[in-house]
């Protein structure tokens, strides 16, 4: 397959020739008619003025005339009768042109391999005489081709210069494309930090800055992805701990109620598949348009979910909400994983009590989790994993910041000590409910 560099160069040297024999062929046919008629122009004053100078008397009594005199050596001139013998001067003995002369005009023509002009001689009443000037036709001709090997030289030289400019010109045309290829088969190879130069071509400029842009999307992608499914792992760990913990506990002690075991297997359980789902789900979201969400509903699945856990771990679950308090507009998915990771977080690393309380601000919706703990000292760093790579403290909150961003609202470090997490969120119109829902508990 041609690449572009060569058929850029193909397609402008033939343009360029198609051109040049375009114009040249024309020019050449006009130069051989040219010449012939300088030369015939030539012969015919020549003639004309060889005609003025012959006496009437001439056919009568024939005799040696200087007709040669005046004219360039290469031209011979002769004189006949109208039927076409010589007289005096050069030339072939017959002259079938000469006849034509009888018309009282000049005429042209090629003869014997000359070319001839033939002019009458007046006289009276009728034409006296025929003078016939000629020139060896190949004069003419190889006049003709030397101009035109002339013409074929100048010719190639222009291709020349033409090719060049093309090869120049195509080469400059496809180093874009072969550029932007390369920077194509780089973020093939999984190079998101790609930059194009600039060529000074607008559309392939253009292409740069999306392919630049391109790459920067998707290394944000690929990064967002697997830092997504790191924080999914730590959830499906951290919800299949507690279960396996839980049985591991049963087993442990062996004069405990099995009933009551298998209940907080199963509660366990239905919290690991709700995590599953939930996660499966936020995989599936492309676009940030949520409907709104019952809030009370949502806390109150929370507390079902987390008391039996806390209660075997001797802690409180209390929750708060004020009265017709608006509904956030979130993904319910998102919003009960952020609420599973603060108390998470809260149950592992706090102590006594945890409350979750909710209340509007401005045009939004503020949830705070609290604990009892001790204060936490890190600060806003606490939700950056690259501070503490060992702990998977840091990946639950993490991926509680990354999902309340993608809601468009904001989880912060309310207050140190006691230990205390807000989430801020989007409100829904007032108006705008879900079926069913409350305003207040």
């Amino acid at each position: 397959m041609m690449s572009l560099r060569h058929r850029a160069l193909a397609a402008m040297v033939a343009v360029a020739t198609l051109s040049i024999v375009l114009f040249a062929i024309p020019l050449g046919l006009a130069v051989r008619r040219l010449y012939r008629a300088e030369a015939t122009t030539a012969l015919g004053a020549g003639a004309t003025q060889i005609a003025a100078q012959v006496p009437e008397s001439i056919v009568g009594h024939p005799r040696p005339l200087r007709l040669s005199s005046g004219l360039p050596n290469h031209i011979t001139a002769g004189v006949y009768t109208t039927g076409g013998i010589r007289l005096a001067g050069a030339g072939p003995d017959r002259s079938p042109t000469t006849r034509r002369a009888t018309d009282g005009r000049l005429h042209p023509a090629v003869e014997a391999g000359d070319l001839v002009v033939v002019a009458p001689v007046p006289g009276d009443p009728a034409i006296a005489a025929v003078v016939r000037t000629a020139i060896p036709y190949h004069r003419v001709t190889e006049r003709v081709w030397r101009t035109w090997l002339l013409m074929a030289a100048l010719i190639l030289g222009v291709l020349a210069v033409a090719a060049a400019l093309a090869r120049h010109q195509s080469a400059r045309l496809a180093a874009p494309l072969e550029r932007l290829t390369e920077a194509a088969q780089a973020l093939g190879n999984g190079d998101f930090t790609i930059r194009t130069e600039r060529f000074g071509l607008r559309e392939a400029d253009q292409v740069g800055h999306t392919l630049e842009a391109t790459a920067r999307r998707l290394g944000r992608t690929l990064d967002a992805e697997r830092a997504f499914a790191s924080h999914v792992s730590h959830q499906l760990r951290t919800a299949l701990a507690g279960l396996l913990l839980g049985i591991e506990s049963a087993l442990a002690h062996p004069d405990t109620d099995p009933h009551a075991a298998l209940l907080i297997a199963q509660t366990r359980g239905e919290h690991l598949n709700t995590v599953l789902e939930d996660l499966l789900r936020l995989a599936r979201e492309s676009d940030h348009v949520h409907e709104p969400v019952d809030l009370t509903a949502i806390l109150d699945d929370a507390d079902r979910r987390w008391r039996p856990r806390l209660e075997g771990a001797g802690r409180a679950l209390r929750l708060r909400l004020e009265d017709e308090l608006p509904c956030p507009r979130v993904s319910a998915p998102a919003l009960r994983q952020v609420l599973d990771v603060l108390i998470d977080n809260a149950l592992i690393h706090g102590d006594g009590p945890i409350t979750v309380a909710a209340s509007g601000v401005d045009t939004g919706i503020a949830i705070d989790v609290t604990d009892q703990g001790a204060g936490i000292s890190d600060g806003d760093g606490i939700f950056d994993q690259r501070r503490n790579p060992d702990s998977r403290h840091g990946i639950g909150l993490s991926l509680a910041r990354t999902l309340t961003e993608s809601q468009s609202g904001r989880l912060l470090l309310r207050r140190a000590n006691p230990p205390t997490f807000r989430v801020l969120l989007p409100a829904a119109a007032p108006d705008d409910r879900p079926a069913g829902s409350s305003t207040h508990r």
